[in-house]
Order: C-alpha cells, then structure tokens, then sequence
C-alpha cells in the first residue's frame, strides 16, 4: 500500500510539473518627470486596481531619463516636462512617433518657507536678489539639465533679474530636490512648478511668473518603441476625464 501511495504522488508531482505556467503580466514601465510622481502614481494605483496590470514608477529629471531609455533601460513610456527631451528620443527613434501626444501643462512659481513673511510682485526689475538676504540662494532645477531650471532661467533673464543672481544659485539635480531645499530652510526662494508646491505643506507661494516670460510648460507622453504594447492602454487611460481630475487636483493646468 506504501508503495502505491509513493507512486501516486510521484505521478502527481511529475504532472504538476509537467504543467505550462501560468502567463504573468510584466506589468507597464513608465520614465517620468519628478514633478509627476504624486499624480502619476496614484493614476497607476487606480488603473491597478481597474485591470490588474502592476504599473511601475522611476522619477527623475527629464534629461536623466531621456537618457537612462537611451542606454536601454527597459521603459514601456515616457513623460517628459519638456519638449526638448521628448524631441531628444525622437529623433534617435527611441520612441513610437505616432503615439506622441501632450499630456498636460503647468505654471512657474516662486516659493518661500510657509513661516517666512517674504512679499514680492514678480515683474520686471523685480528685487529677487535683495530677497534672499545676506548669504541666501535660491533654489531652483539645475538649468544646465532640468525642464524646470530651463524654464526658470528664461523667466528671470526675460524679467532682467538672472545677472543680478550671480553666484546666488543653489542648482538641484530634479524639481523635487528644488522644493526640497526650501521646505527643509536651506534656500529662503525656490523657483518651481505649481504642482510640487500641492504636496508640501512647508512651502507656500510668492507668486507666479508671467506666463508669457518662458516658453509654455507642457508635459508630452510617447510610448518607447520596443515596450510593452499594454502601455497603449495606459496610455489612453491618462487622457481620460478621470486622470485629468487627477491631475488637476495636484495642480497642473489643462492643455492650452
């Protein structure tokens, strides 16, 4: 009797193994912009939970993904702050061109601790360097690589402040690092997106620059070629009522 039971259950193993796995999902890959990580990922928990397909997140600045898809990280889609590194995969044909689209817009603030009392009308000529006071900097993403630097840099320079900034910089390696700087005291102004400021309750808003004094915030979305085609699907997602609510909510604008 031992030895029928041994038998059976070597058979029943060798069935099980015998057995094609279940497919799994790989689930979707997106690159994105820093200033998306909140919106972005309470959309992936959302489409999650609506088709069971795991969404997964890496944050940084457009330039630093453009170019991690560009040695071949395995991105599925990328959301850029810019159109200048959407542009950038483009044209090595890194992403599927037809799928290109914008996604949404955003506006340009200038930031203070919440305890600091700093008043200023941002226009041309504005005193932004006698604000910082004695040894401050402003904070802001480094212009040499990050959107949001870039589009601050044109703000200052077409309000005819950024000479006046001279050696006053603290330049962050992302927009986030930018906000953060100013939440934690270690710049007395920051220059970022009006999105980041909805998240962290130790900033607030000095004002806004002018909308006209850089070129337009907007953030477009492409799918990488060679991905997952369920990133399709994702895709459309982002651009239904229920996402730009989302949106919305954190602060960006709607598409011009």
């Amino acid at each position: 009797m031992r030895t029928k039971v041994l038998l059976l259950a070597a058979s029943l193993a060798a069935l099980t193994f015998s057995l094609p796995a279940r497919a799994e999902s790989p689930g979707i890959t997106v690159f994105a912009a820093a200033s998306l990580t909140n919106a972005l990922q309470d959309l992936g928990a959302a489409y999650t939970a609506r088709t069971g397909v795991a969404v997964r997140f890496s944050f940084a600045s457009s330039s630093a993904v453009a170019r991690q898809i560009e040695a071949g990280a395995p991105a599925d889609l990328f959301v850029s702050a810019d159109t200048e590194w959407m542009d950038y995969l483009e044209e090595r044909g890194l992403i599927e061109t037809a799928s290109r689209k914008n996604l949404v817009a955003n506006r340009l603030v200038l930031i203070a601790p919440s305890d600091r009392a700093v008043q200023l009308e941002i226009k041309r000529g504005f005193p932004i360097a006698a604000a910082l006071g004695t040894g401050g900097r402003l904070s802001l993403g480094d212009p040499a690589f990050v959107p949001a630097g870039r589009y601050a840099e044109d703000a200052l320079r077409t309000l005819g402040v950024w000479d006046s900034l001279a050696g006053r910089l603290l330049p962050a390696e992302n927009v986030r690092s930018a906000l953060a700087f100013v939440a934690r005291g270690e710049a007395p102004l920051g220059i970022v997106y009006r999105s980041d400021v909805t998240v962290e309750p130790k900033v607030r808003i000095v004002g806004l620059f002018p909308a006209d004094s850089h070129t337009p915030i907007v953030y477009p979305v492409a799918l990488v070629k060679g991905g997952n085609p369920q990133a399709q699907a994702f895709l459309g997602f982002l651009t239904e009522e229920g996402a730009k609510a989302v949106f919305d909510k954190y602060g960006f604008s709607p598409l011009p």
